[in-house]
Parts: C-alpha cells; structure tokens; sequence
C-alpha cells in the first residue's frame, strides 16, 4: 500500500523561495549602492586633509577636518546665511502656493485655469536660462547680493510646484468644510487660515521640505546673485576648497557631511507627513 504525501500549495500572493531570494539579493544590492558614496564621503572626511589617498594604516581616523572647517573657516557664517535664506523661502514660498493653491481649489474667478497652466509652463524652464533675467530684474530692484533677493528667487522655483501639489491636496478636502465655515461667520481668509490649512498639514509638510531642500543645496543662483563672502551660502562657500591647483577634499566631504545634517533632521520630522501628502496632492489634477 503507497502512501502519498500531500504536496503544499503556494497561496495566492505568497513568492517561492527562490524568488524571495532574488527579491532580498536586489534590494541589498540597490541599498548598497545607495549607501556606498554616502558613506565614502563620511570616509573621506574622517581621514585628514589628504588622507584618504594613502593607505589606512598610514593616517588613521581623526576629526580634523571638522575642527578645521568650524574653526578656521567662515562656514558657521555660511551656515547662518543658508538656514536665514532657506527659512524664508520655506516660509514664503508655501504661504503663496497655499494661498494660490487654495484660491484655484475653490473659487472660479477669470483666469484662474491659465494660471495654474503659467506655474505649469513656468516649470519647464531651466534654471542657467533664468539666470540672466532674474539677475537683470533684482539689479534694478537693488535686491543683488541680498537675502530678501535670494530668497525670491527661490520662490519663483518653489512656488509652482507647491501650487500644484496644494491645488490637489486643497482638491480632496470635501468643501462642506468651507461652507461651515461661512455659516459660522469666519471671511473666506478666515476659512482658510483656521479650518483649511489645519487639515493641509500633510501637504503643506511635502511642500515645505521640497522649498526648504531647493534653497538649502542650491548652487547656480546664489553663486550669481551673492557677491561679498559674508553672505555666501553654504553651497557657494563649499566652492572656496576648490583652488586652480588643488582641492581640499577632505574639508569639503566634511563640510558636506555638515550641510546634510539640518536636510536630514528636517526629513525626520517631516517624514511622516509626507507619504500621506504626496499621495493625496496626486489624486487629483
């Protein structure tokens, strides 16, 4: 008499170990190579100034570079200047994409489609062909070599996508809210400001890392527009390492593990927003 084992069946949605397998190896294999030249410049910038072109065993591990690059250069005052412009444009910038976000969102007022098709195309652009106009218009302004010019040129980048993003977050919140509100006596500004803007915070945190990335890590405009080193930023002061005959690379991977670290805590404290409010500024156009 034969005995049969019974064979197990795979259920619906469940990977073979092979294909397990291959699944983890991929993404060791992307995670790898994502965190390779992060951590190369940490390597970099943990072995002195030229120490990362000898062997391991000649230099060893050590902070100077740190301690130079805080001590020794400007950059605790390219680091004022970057969080001055970056805060301002955060600020600035996702307070008009709100507002213009939510007036598209809800009113129907003449032009309010060929506006949103304005930041749309404004969008396409390249940033080196805005350089010589943007550096005409804050020339006659006297706004050259100043925060308050850098910080609007960071908002003609800034604003149009957050417009968009907002316009489509602004675009799920059910309008029986705005009508609530009007019956309870609040002005439209009113509306906005205590009953809409509350129930945006996904939206508004998306919209405010990507305005505060875009000014903290920006090069090309503030290398133009920023003329006296005590108002360079602190990507146009990383520039200063590099001379016509050497680069200093150990001071700039320091200075650079630097940079990322505001970048990093802001993600932090904005990471759980920004899922939810990615995935509801898209459901809507």
């Amino acid at each position: 008499m034969s005995t049969t084992i019974p064979t197990r069946r795979r259920q619906r949605g469940q990977r073979s170990r092979g294909a397990s397998t291959a699944l983890h190896a991929a993404l060791i294999a992307a995670s790898a190579i994502a965190v390779f030249p992060v951590l190369f410049v940490v390597y970099v910038s943990l072995r002195g100034r030229d120490g990362w072109q000898e062997p391991m065993r000649a230099t060893g591990f050590g902070l100077s570079n740190y301690t130079h690059v805080l001590g020794e250069t400007k950059f605790l005052t390219w680091f004022g200047n970057s969080l001055v412009v970056a805060l301002g444009a955060t600020v600035l910038g996702v307070l008009v994409a709100a507002s213009a976000g939510y007036a598209v969102s809800r009113m129907r007022f003449p032009g309010h489609r060929p506006l949103m098709w304005t930041f749309l195309v404004v969008q396409m652009f390249p940033m080196a062909v805005l350089i010589v106009p943007l550096y005409t218009l804050l020339g006659q302004l006297g706004l050259l070599d100043s925060y308050v010019g850098l910080i609007l040129t960071y908002c003609t980048v800034s604003v149009p996508f957050c417009a968009w993003m907002l316009k489509g977050y602004f675009d799920s919140i059910p309008a029986e809210i705005d009508e609530a509100g009007r019956v309870d006596g609040l002005t439209p500004f009113g509306t906005f400001w205590r009953l809409i803007l509350p129930l945006a915070r996904p939206g508004l945190a998306v919209t405010g890392f990507y305005s505060f990335i875009t000014a903290w890590g920006e090069v090309a405009f503030a290398s133009q527009f920023m003329s006296s080193e005590e108002h360079y930023t602190l990507a146009v002061g990383l520039q200063t390492f590099v001379g016509q005959q050497k680069a200093e690379w150990g001071l700039m991977t320091a200075a650079a593990v630097l940079i990322a670290l505001p970048a990093g805590l802001v993600f932090f404290f904005a990471q759980r927003h920004l899922v939810a409010g990615l995935t509801a500024g898209g459901t809507k156009g």
